[in-house]
């Protein structure tokens, strides 16, 4: 009997423990894309009761788990965002546990990543511009949270896609290493469609590792393009007329301010009086004598038998002495 009920204690005390520990997350799932390092889980089922809060850590192939996100009540964790020191070329596992209180579940850890080859590539940003019969494509790579897509494919292709719209089974395709391809020969006055997809397997290897495809965007061609050098040529132009008449301006600009504003010039005869002023200035008293007399007119008009001064005046003689 006494060791029947130490049994019975003991798997009470079992059971008692067991209900006290919480129930671990589940679907725990290490993932990368753009070279960030998240982990995520589904939610205990103690946490409909509320209060339920999850801690996380992280280790390489190489170290010991280091702590990562702690007591967050979201359900997942993104260590690049803690400034964990991350290699593009490193490989990782991550773990959490759920806990309230003093409860807590048992570590879920999750499956492993190897940055560089199992993160996903997110899709490019494409742009088109329409140039006659020509389309140009500009591709922007998508950003990485760990250096540049170039950093760590260096050898990363473009393969573009392009059709009529409305033709897609008749789509057309090219691979380029540049970010910026011209599609030419189209049609003009038609409306084209694109698509990139980024390949950063290596050729050598014959290995595929594509990103997520781009929008398709679409642009239509236009009229027959103006020659390439005829803008540079207006612009060259305009430029070197600028600069030769900014420069004639400075070198001759007291002649074009003479023409702009010309000065008034004297007669000759006078720039000699004005050089020898004493040669014109007279005394008062070497000016001719002026002598004034007065003259009266008097006119008979025999029909009426009257005198009538019909006009007085004074007429001024000057006699020089």
């Amino acid at each position: 009997m006494p060791s029947t009920s130490l049994n019975a204690v003991l798997v009470l005390f079992i059971l008692g423990g067991s209900r006290a520990a919480l129930n671990t997350p589940s679907n725990v799932r290490l993932t990368s894309i753009n070279m960030n390092l998240v982990l995520r889980w589904d939610s205990s089922p103690e946490s409909l009761t509320g209060g339920l809060l999850y801690t996380t850590e992280v280790k390489t192939s190489v170290t010991m788990y280091r702590v990562g996100c702690v007591n967050t009540s979201t359900l997942e964790c993104d260590f690049s965002s803690l400034k964990f020191p991350l290699s593009m070329y490193g490989t990782y596992t991550a773990r959490v546990h759920a806990q309230r209180g003093a409860e807590s579940s048992p570590w879920v850890e999750s499956n492993n990543i190897t940055m560089d080859i199992d993160t996903i590539i997110g899709s490019p940003n494409v742009s088109l511009f329409s140039n006659g019969a020509t389309i140009d494509v500009t591709i922007e790579d998508p950003v990485f949270a760990l250096s540049t897509l170039r950093d760590v494919f260096s050898t990363a292709t473009y393969n573009i896609t392009y059709w009529k719209d409305d033709q897609s089974e008749k789509a057309r395709s090219i691979s380029s290493l540049q970010n910026r391809v011209i599609l030419s020969k189209l049609d003009l006055w038609t409306k084209y469609c694109v698509q990139v997809q980024i390949n950063a397997g290596e050729m050598t290897k014959g290995n595929s590792k594509l990103s997520i495809p781009s929008s398709t965007v679409c642009e239509s061609t236009t009229t027959e393009p103006e020659a390439p050098w005829v803008p540079a040529l207006v612009t060259f132009f305009i430029m070197t007329l600028t600069v030769t008449l900014v420069v004639i301006a400075v070198a001759y600009r007291k002649t074009i301010s003479h023409l702009l504003c010309p000065q008034d010039v004297l007669p000759s005869h006078l720039l000699e009086t004005q050089n020898s002023p004493h040669d014109w200035t007279m005394k008062i008293s070497d000016q001719p004598e002026e002598i004034y007399k007065s003259v009266r007119v008097i006119a008979d008009n025999e029909s009426t038998e009257k005198q009538k001064v019909v006009g007085r005046g004074s007429v001024l003689l000057r006699q020089k002495t």
